[in-house]
Parts: C-alpha cells; structure tokens; sequence
C-alpha cells in the first residue's frame, strides 16, 4: 500500500460519510419539527403523528453512534436495520421501486462505503480479494 492510498482512502471515507450523514441528519431534525409534508407522508405510510418524534429520535441515536470511531460500526449496523424498516415501509406501501422503495438501499450502501473506507479495522475483516 503506498503512502498515497493509505492518506486518502481515509479523507475519501469521511467525504462519503457527510452525504448520508447530512441526509439522514436533516431527516431526523424534520422529524423534530415536523412540517406537515413531513407529517402527511408518515401518516400516509402507516405511521401515527404520535410517532414521529420516536423515529427520529431512534434515527438520531443511530446516527450519533455511526459518528463516533468507537461505537462507528454499531451505528452502521443500526442504520442499516432502520433503513431496512424504510424499505419494508415503502414496499408495504407500494410506492415507487427505484425513487422510495431502493433510495434507503442507496443511502445504506454509502453508509457502509464511508465507514469501509475510513476504518482499516473493518477492511482486514471484510477484504476485497484480488
């Protein structure tokens, strides 16, 4: 590994982190807030108004646990479950498969991507092979 490659897959990891960090973060404030876009969408998947502080509370624990070095991997795998749940919501709801259903699929992968390429930890446990 070259000096080269070992200074910018970190910063290349954090720059990918931000993208669903900032996403997921303006996700979780909107649900603190709770415009009413952001309250007829949830009611209309099948949640009640009553809770959508809940989510995004549990989303903001998540998010605080994947940015912490120390607890990064915990996070990404509660994140990974709560996207999960985003999945099966819009699924349930039949709504569009490549804009709602797949877009926390999307989110997820750039979730992991970030975290696998700024802790080496989790590269020696998941190589890729040659």
């Amino acid at each position: 590994m070259t000096e080269t490659n070992t200074t910018k897959r970190p910063w290349a990891g954090y720059i990918i982190t931000a993208l669903p960090t900032l996403f997921l973060l303006m996700d979780a404030v909107m649900k603190f807030v709770r415009p009413e876009p952001v309250v007829e969408t949830t009611v209309g998947l099948g949640y009640g108004e009553h809770q959508i502080v809940t989510i995004g509370a549990i989303l903001l624990i998540c998010l605080v646990l994947y940015l912490i070095p120390r607890t990064a991997v915990l996070g990404a795998v509660l994140l990974t479950g709560y996207l999960g749940g985003a999945v099966a919501t819009n699924f349930r709801a039949e709504t569009p498969l490549f804009t709602n259903i797949l877009f926390p699929v999307y989110v997820g992968i750039f979730v992991w991507l970030g975290l696998y390429l700024r802790d080496a930890k989790l590269r020696e446990l998941l190589p890729f092979r040659n």
